[in-house]
């Protein structure tokens, strides 16, 4: 069994928050089950929050590439067997000479593929990649991570494989800490419709993982109704795969405005990226 993961780092960052279902791992105790699940927006190349014209991943933090020091937190677990950086056509070279730059081109688990033009286009040709030119195993594990989560812990990850390995399908998840409120869209605005209780309410981050197989299937069932969903959750629950929460960390976040790099600057600083 391998571990592989995939970073989509291509699309268009197009992705709208809806809540989907699912369950609570064993190690996530600090989630109820039964859950509503907040899905948060996908690792882009287009900027359309960052007042910036470079793509996210390639922004810097502690003088790095915010890229780069995602793909160091997933070579920090021995577990990973390879990883996939799925970017467009026109950015393979320039991300190949920022892996050179960092010295971690010595690692043979890194591997630059074709993305997509959206993030769920992406993974699916990485997946194709995965399961083709790289072989996977139907049980292999993949997780799919966005490239502009550069905190992610190892504790996490591995908690996250574990999940996979136990249940077959999961995501790490943060509890919810603001009431959350249904709404309906009406002429005049949005109108509150209902509260969702707190506890049943996790914002969705990543990574997000099912055995190879059932990933490879549900990004099929979607390719085949034209479905697009919000993540890869979204896709697993509607091919009908039950989907474990890992409970998550505030430092996993995704840089997303200008106030998110001085933070990250922060964690890094802190010496509190890996722990």
């Amino acid at each position: 069994m391998r571990v592989h993961v995939i970073l989509p780092a291509a699309g268009l960052g197009t992705r709208m928050a809806s809540g989907h279902g699912g369950h609570v791992a064993a190690n996530s105790s600090s989630i109820s089950d039964g859950l509503h699940v907040v899905p948060a927006m996908a690792a882009s190349a287009s900027v359309a929050v960052m007042p910036t014209p470079a793509p996210k991943q390639f922004l810097t933090i502690g003088g790095k590439p915010i890229l780069i020091h995602t793909l160091e937190a997933f070579l920090a677990v021995e577990r990973v067997d390879a990883i996939y950086v799925a970017v467009k056509p026109q950015e393979m070279e320039r991300v190949g000479q920022q892996i050179d730059k960092a010295n971690l081109s010595q690692h043979a688990r890194i591997f630059v593929v074709e993305g997509g033009d959206s993030r769920q286009d992406s993974v699916a040709k990485a997946l194709a990649e995965v399961g083709g030119k790289y072989a996977a195993a139907a049980d292999d594990v993949v997780l799919v991570h966005d490239a502009v989560r550069p905190l992610i812990e190892s504790a996490t990850i591995d908690k996250t494989i574990d999940a996979v390995l136990k249940h077959g399908a999961a995501i790490v998840g943060l509890p919810a800490v603001d009431t959350i409120k249904q709404v309906e869209r009406t002429a005049d605005g949005a109108l509150v419709s209902s509260t969702i209780p707190r506890e049943r309410v996790v914002y969705a981050q990543t990574p997000q993982g099912a055995r190879y197989a059932t990933m490879q299937r549900a990004f099929d069932e979607a390719a085949n109704d034209e479905f697009q969903g919000t993540d890869e959750a979204s896709l697993l629950e509607r091919a009908g795969v039950p989907v474990v929460v890992v409970a998550g960390s505030a430092r996993n976040f995704k840089v997303t405005q200008p106030g998110d790099l001085e933070l990250a600057e922060f964690y890094l600083e802190s010496g509190t990226r890996h722990a």
